[in-house]
Formats: C-alpha cells, sequence, structure tokens
C-alpha cells in the first residue's frame, strides 16, 4: 500500500499571503434556515487590519443575512487545487454610499487596486450612489487552510 501525503495546515502568514494573492473567494453568510448562503465575490484583503473587505448593493440578499447575522466566511483557492485559505469572522454592512465622495464612497474607490481606478473618480462615486453600493466588512477572527503536498 502507497502512503499519500496528508493536507499541511498552513501557517497564519502563509494564509495572509494566499489571501492576498487573490481576487475571488467564496462569501458565506448564514441563511434564517441555518443552512449556508455562498456567493462569489471580488474582494480585498487588508492584513495590517485583518478586514476582507467586499462591495455589494443593498439589495443583495448576503446583506440581509449579514444584518441579521453577522457571522461569514470567506474560502480563497490557493493557487493549485491542493490548497486554500479560510477566513472566518463577523462582518459589518455599511449603509450604502448616499453623496458622490463621502466615507463609504471613499472605501469604495480606495479598494479598487492602482490599475483599475478609474480616470474620472466623480463619475465612479456617482455611480456608486446610483447603484445603491455599500461595504461588507468582514472582520477576520480566525484564519485556517491547508496544502497538500503532490508531486506530479
Amino acid at each position: 500500500m502507497t502512503q499519500r501525503p496528508g493536507p499541511r495546515a498552513l501557517s497564519d502568514q502563509a494564509l495572509s499571503d494566499l489571501l492576498g494573492a487573490q481576487q475571488f473567494g467564496t462569501l458565506a453568510s448564514v441563511k434564517r434556515s441555518g443552512h449556508p448562503h455562498l456567493t462569489t465575490m471580488l474582494y480585498r484583503w487588508d492584513p495590517a487590519e485583518r478586514i476582507v473587505r467586499f462591495s455589494t448593493t443593498a439589495d443583495r440578499v448576503k446583506v440581509g443575512h449579514l444584518r441579521r447575522d453577522p457571522r461569514a466566511a470567506l474560502h480563497v483557492q490557493g493557487p493549485d487545487p491542493f490548497s486554500f485559505a479560510v477566513a472566518e469572522g463577523e462582518a459589518d454592512v455599511s449603509e450604502p454610499t448616499a453623496t458622490p465622495g463621502d466615507a463609504v464612497g471613499r472605501e469604495l474607490l480606495a479598494m479598487l487596486p492602482p490599475e483599475l481606478r478609474p480616470e474620472d473618480p466623480h463619475a465612479f462615486l456617482a455611480d456608486q450612489v446610483t447603484e445603491r453600493r455599500l461595504v461588507i466588512r468582514l472582520r477576520v477572527q480566525r484564519l485556517y487552510g491547508t496544502a497538500l503536498d503532490i508531486s506530479g
């Protein structure tokens, strides 16, 4: 019988690095029934504050779930199918940006990577108001994940 490698726990730094290297993950919130609600989200990781930020609109189901029950988790695939990271914590949901350039609008703008920043920030901020965009902030209390060392 061949011994196969088991999963290897990743360090907090390796998990943080993995979160920072990716842009998309699966956000899990809790439905009223207690079942998970999963949605693929673009996110921005702030390792210094240990906050994952998401931009969404006020009418999304996940917003209602998180306002009712702030427990959430983000699952992020690693660079191969044998590794992943999970960020667990409690989320707070901002109010929608209401005036171009308000604090929520500036936070939404700051979430964009420099290469995606709009040429006309005022137009971007006005669009965010029209779309009723807000920020979900997942305050990470626990990081975990593994890698499976498989050589081809």
